[in-house]
């Protein structure tokens, strides 16, 4: 990510030990790469929903004099952008927005490292259960499906309360050695902990979330992020279900006999009419 206004700013951030606050702060400052630089210490604080003093706190804990400082190394890591030709409206510029955050999703994956490491895990877990709750519940239901089409046992954990860690113990007896989730805004508090309990239970957890600064970053062995679009009343979340495909063809990679299982559920389709065309 070395090379856009957010991966140079992603930069600045990792390897440090940031407080929830100061994690907000940064992830906004990633989503907002291209302007971040130009903002006074109230205006970021106002984007972020934090106070002014935490906002000079974070630049201090960053290794900085004051938020001045700080705002002088942003201008060199993010050079000012061309302004826009015309002023776009309110669907255009949410439109715009995810558009952006594919190009970071991109630049992120000229690093293919993590996303193969991910998917050997994956493709390495017998079973390998999903987990994505409320908003990313869709995300889990869309990557298990076509997952089963190619690993032979993938099992949806797409629902909260007393019963998820039941579930967990359940895949870790049947032999899981992995687990997949996906956190996306609001997180969750009991994705936060059943994380947690994953990984004590000796599962290694890839997750795909909406930043490397989500909470459940500390949960996670491989953390892939793919940021959400919050220019409309919901947010939008095409990175991410990007970035779920991209890590299915990962793990496909990584299975040997992918292509076939893929055939035989293409000729058995064939055999049934199941699909229309």
């Amino acid at each position: 990510m070395t090379h856009s206004p957010a991966g140079r700013l992603q930069g600045l951030f990792e390897g440090r030990r940031l407080t929830p606050t100061q994690r907000r702060i940064a992830h906004c400052m990633v989503r907002h790469a291209d302007e971040v630089p130009f903002l006074s210490s109230v205006e970021l604080a106002e984007l972020a929903g934090v106070s002014q003093p935490s906002v000079t706190r974070f630049a201090v804990a960053l290794g900085f004099d004051g938020y001045p400082a700080l705002r002088r190394d942003l201008r060199e890591r993010v050079p000012a952008a061309p302004a826009a030709a015309a002023e776009a409206n309110g669907y255009q510029q949410a439109v715009e927005g995810e558009i952006a955050n594919l190009r970071r999703l991109a630049d992120f994956l000229a690093d293919p490292g993590p996303l193969e490491r991910a998917g050997r895990l994956l493709a390495g877990s017998r079973p390998l259960p999903v987990l994505g709750l409320r908003a990313a519940a869709a995300q889990a239901r869309g990557f298990a499906y076509f997952a089963a089409k190619v690993h032979p046992d993938v099992r949806l954990l797409d629902e909260g309360g007393t019963m998820l860690v039941d579930r967990i113990d359940a895949v870790r007896l049947a032999g899981a050695s992995a687990l997949l989730c996906f956190a996306l805004p609001r997180h969750p508090r009991e994705v936060v902990e059943a994380l947690a309990y994953a990984r004590e239970r000796g599962l290694r957890v890839v997750t795909v979330a909406d930043s490397a600064f989500a909470p459940v970053a500390a949960e996670s062995d491989v953390l892939i992020p793919g940021a959400v679009g919050t220019g409309l009343a919901f947010d939008t979340a095409c990175a991410p279900m990007l970035l779920g495909r991209v890590l299915l063809e990962a793990m496909c990679d990584a299975l040997p006999d992918a292509q076939a299982r893929l055939e035989r559920f293409d000729a058995r389709a064939a055999d049934r009419g199941l699909f229309a065309e």
